[in-house]
Order: structure tokens, then C-alpha cells, then sequence
């Protein structure tokens, strides 16, 4: 049963890479928002989820229910996109990126910086964050990108090739560490997501996150730190024509703060002003806010954070 499965599997996504490039990108956004739409109203557990997150993130805000409902759905339909637009992506080229995906650079003093130490580059699971990681592939970054396998190894091929279209080296989580530190040390680049939760642990931090405590990754931060190289965050924000504009931030220099949770806070902040100009285009339904900074339940967190003593002695740590 599993081999029929993965083999139904594979057979959609071939058909998937030879019928969705040739879609004009009118129809990438109405196939976008129709799939979007239906994946909102079937999936329940997620639109519970992102309800309950958006319910708590912009409480000070006086959020309505109207406007859960429309952020949630919104949600949904980027993240439609971004899937479409992995595959419609093999339209692209170096010499026509430009005409779908504009990249500005806040301070393009950054990109020297980049192209003349590497660079670490971060984004979160924020508009199409796919598509940002192949136009900077046109524009000369290769990237060495950590990647997780699909259980299906025949969807991990697929899926490699599309995202090393611009000229990236996709990689496993085994071993991924030893890899990106020799990569950054030949003065390469590598590129991070970011913003998922993870367990409390001494690769963690615990931040602020929309005036709430979360627990993320401080990977990025901290080989910063240790190769002294620049991280340049950004997001590629979908326009309503079908075009993304990319927004690069101005870099930061690991030596300017004093700890890898300072540092992965400040990253952190530059994505959380973009959210919240942009709520649609974040990934609400997925459980940001797990771990409880007391015994207690709070109503400020989501329903479903719980306690959790490795994530009080983390926050008691940062604290300390």
C-alpha cells in the first residue's frame, strides 16, 4: 500500500512540474486562491490553530473575529501559491527573473559585504519564501540550503531539483552543521528558515514573539558568531499582480551583540515588523507559541501551549 501511495505521489508532482509552468501567472493566482480557499475550509485542525495564534498575537490590537477569519484564509492561499510558484519557477531564468521578482536592498552596502565575506542568510516561512531563495540564486548568491527529506525519496529528488534551479546545493539535516561551517568558511553563503518552534535546548533562545515568549533556533546566530560573518535577513512579499517584491534588511554584525539570543531577538524583530504589516502572508497555522512560561495557564497564550520545565530554565537562564 505505502509503494502505491508514493508511487500516486510521485506520478501528481511529474505531471504538476509539466502542467503548471505553462499556466499564466493569472491562473497560478486563481489555481492559488481556489486551492487555498478549500485547504481553509477542509482543514480544520490548522484553521483552529492559526485562529487561536492571531487571537493572541494581536490581542492589544482589538482583533475581530471577521478579520481572524480573513488573515487565516489568507494565510492559506499564500502558502498555495508559494507551492504553485515552486513549480511555475522553472519558467524562470537569470535573464527574466527581474520581470517577476524585484530585490531591494535597504542598504547596499550589505550585498558587498555578502559577496566579499559570505553570508548567512535568513528568512521565515513568510510569503514565498521558496521563490526569494531562487532569485538570489539568479543574482549570483549560491546558496548551500539545509532541506528535510520527504519520506517519499522520489519526492526529495523532485523537490532538490526545483530548488537548486538558480544554482543552490540542497543538503540533508544529517550532518548539516559540518557542512555549512566548511561552506562559510570557503567565504560561501548559507540560507536558514528561522522562525519555527523548536525544543528547549542549548541550541535554542527563548524570544519575544508578538509580546509573548516562544522558543526558536539561535543556528544562524551563532555561526555568525563563530565564523565572525554578517547574517542579511529578508522576505519576498507577494503583490497582487502575481509579483513578489524581495526585501533585504541591512546586515547584522555578529560583534555588535553580546549574546546569540540578542542577536537571533534582533532578527527576529525585523521579521515581526514585516508580519505585521503583512499578517496574510505568515504561516498561522502552525503552532508558534508550545511551551507555557509558567506552571499555569495563561489566556494570553494559545489554547494549545502547555508548561514546560526545559523552557523555564531557558527563560530563567536569559533572565539571569
Amino acid at each position: 500500500m505505502k509503494k502505491i501511495r508514493q508511487a500516486l505521489e510521485t506520478l501528481l508532482v511529474h505531471f504538476a512540474t509539466r502542467l503548471l509552468p505553462r499556466l499564466s501567472r493569472r491562473s497560478i493566482l486563481l489555481l492559488s486562491n481556489a486551492v487555498g480557499a478549500l485547504a481553509c475550509f477542509f482543514d480544520t485542525r490548522g484553521r483552529e490553530t492559526a485562529h487561536e495564534n492571531l487571537r493572541v498575537a494581536f490581542a492589544s490590537e482589538g482583533i475581530t473575529p471577521g478579520q481572524i477569519s480573513r488573515i487565516t484564509l489568507g494565510s492559506y492561499q499564500t502558502f498555495a501559491r508559494t507551492f504553485f510558484d515552486l513549480f511555475w519557477s522553472l519558467r524562470l531564468t537569470k535573464e527574466n527573473y527581474t520581470e517577476y521578482v524585484k530585490v531591494t536592498f535597504a542598504n547596499p552596502a550589505s550585498e558587498t559585504e555578502a559577496r566579499e565575506r559570505g553570508c548567512i542568510w535568513v528568512t521565515p516561512h513568510f510569503g514565498n519564501f521558496e521563490l526569494v531563495s531562487l532569485a538570489m540564486g539568479f543574482r549570483g548568491f549560491a546558496w548551500t540550503v539545509v532541506a528535510q527529506d520527504f519520506k517519499n525519496p522520489a519526492l526529495t529528488t523532485i523537490f532538490t531539483r526545483l530548488r537548486q534551479g538558480s544554482g543552490h546545493t540542497i543538503i540533508p539535516q544529517e550532518g548539516a552543521m559540518l557542512r555549512l561551517v566548511k561552506e562559510l568558511k570557503r567565504k560561501g553563503h548559507a540560507a536558514l528558515l528561522t522562525d519555527l518552534t523548536i525544543r528547549p535546548n542549548k541550541t535554542a533562545a527563548a524570544i519575544d514573539c508578538f509580546g509573548l515568549k516562544t522558543c526558536v533556533t539561535t543556528l544562524h546566530a551563532s555561526l555568525s558568531c563563530r565564523l565572525e560573518l554578517p547574517i542579511i535577513a529578508g522576505v519576498c512579499i507577494p503583490m497582487p499582480d502575481g509579483t513578489y517584491d524581495v526585501e533585504v534588511e541591512s546586515h547584522f554584525e555578529p560583534e555588535k551583540f553580546p549574546t546569540n539570543a540578542s542577536l537571533t531577538q534582533a532578527v527576529w524583530d525585523k521579521f515581526e515588523s514585516q508580519i505585521r504589516k503583512h499578517p496574510e502572508a505568515w504561516m498561522w497555522m502552525y503552532k508558534h507559541w508550545r511551551y507555557l512560561p509558567s506552571l499555569d495557564q495563561n489566556p494570553k497564550y494559545p489554547a494549545y501551549a502547555n508548561p514546560s520545565k526545559p523552557f523555564r530554565e531557558l527563560l530563567a537562564e536569559s533572565q539571569g
